[in-house]
């Protein structure tokens, strides 16, 4: 067992501003020396085009450049590097696993995926320039894999396939931006609708007011839109996507499908996707499908709970309190995994095994 953390960021003020902060954080940190190390023995499997990409940004979400270039400015890298490392349009990404549920009032959400990928951040941020206020996990820092915004919309995404990649966003950097730019359900299905996307995911989408969450299947090639409480890691509309081997995604799937009926409360689900023993938290670290946190998200109380490693205790944040402008009092998240892999957030790290 391994004792890990992720710190708790909170922030208000422009999205410059907010850059700037992050990089002069990250300057000295592990976390930036262990992205440097990997890129000695890795290649990317992509190309930025500087242009084309702020073209991109400036069009859609013009305050995501902003905060490129406050961390651009504070840790005094080419706009490349700043790309390439946080930019999330045209970047390659491994497969992960993932389970999510959604029952009544809240989503719960398992973030399966290998240590050595993992920020260990949990950032609140309320901008003074433009977009919502969030609560959510970072990934590549500027993406969220997981989150809520003030108005109450939950996201969470699920891996589907490395098939074909395409030019557009990757799913964090897409969960930022449904989070920081959607009131509710309905704008978040248009948005994904509207956007390129790189690789294939399912977005699952709930809100405030209750209803039946959307879960939305999409690809390089086509988009799609179903209604659901649960969702792995295959797609139930674009089956032609789908990977070959799904037994795990299948199995996970079962034993939610089996809750669903049950009218189970928030802390009931929470332990059913956290509990090591009821067949969906996932211990396969070296897989890239190991389960690192289980985050829960209330819309219509704006709390939000959050556990890293099994059979834990969440975290209970009062965001709607965040919101109204009380600062959290807590500044780490701390929990058990069970694995030897590095965490890069707090313990060198490199990928030559």
């Amino acid at each position: 067992m391994k004792k890990v953390f992720a710190d708790v960021i909170q922030f208000r003020g422009t999205h410059y501003d907010f850059g700037y902060y992050q990089g002069e954080v990250l300057r000295e940190s592990i976390l930036i020396k262990n992205r440097e190390r990997q890129w000695k023995v890795r290649k990317p499997l992509f190309k930025i085009d500087l242009d084309e990409t702020q073209q991109v940004f400036k069009k859609l979400a013009p305050m995501i450049w902003e905060e490129f270039l406050g961390l651009r400015d504070a840790l005094e890298w080419p706009m490349e590097k700043v790309l390439q490392e946080f930019g999330g349009y045209r970047v390659s990404i491994n497969p992960s696993g993932c389970s999510i549920y959604v029952g009544d009032h809240y989503m719960i959400r398992n973030y399966d995926y290998h240590p050595k990928t993992y920020d260990g951040r949990c950032v609140v941020f309320q901008p003074k320039d433009q977009g919502y206020a969030t609560i959510g996990l970072s990934q590549k820092i500027t993406g969220r894999c997981d989150g809520m915004n003030e108005k109450g919309l939950a996201m969470g995404y699920t891996f589907m396939n490395r098939k074909r990649p395409g030019d557009g966003f990757i799913c964090h950097m897409i969960g930022r931006l449904i989070l920081e730019l959607c009131t509710n359900t309905g704008e978040a299905v248009d948005l994904l609708k509207e956007i390129p996307h790189r690789g294939s995911f399912s977005y699952v989408l709930y809100d405030s007011k209750g209803e039946l969450p959307y879960i939305v299947e999409t690809s390089p090639r086509r988009v799609e839109v179903r209604q659901g409480n649960a969702c792995t890691n295959h797609f139930k509309i674009m089956t032609e996507e789908n990977r070959h081997v799904l037994d795990d995604s299948k199995k996970r799937m079962q034993v939610i499908e089996e809750h669903l009926g049950n009218q189970l409360s928030g802390k009931e689900a929470f332990r059913l996707l956290n509990d090591t023993d009821r067949g969906i938290f996932s211990k396969l670290y070296g897989s890239w499908a190991g389960t690192i946190h289980t985050s829960a998200y209330f819309p219509q109380e704006l709390e939000t709970w959050i556990a890293l490693g099994g059979d834990q205790e969440p975290e209970q944040i009062d965001f709607s309190n965040w919101v109204n402008g009380e600062d959290l009092s807590i500044k780490r998240i701390q929990g058990m995994v069970e694995t030897d892999i590095p965490f890069v957030n707090m313990e060198q790290a490199d990928w030559y095994r």
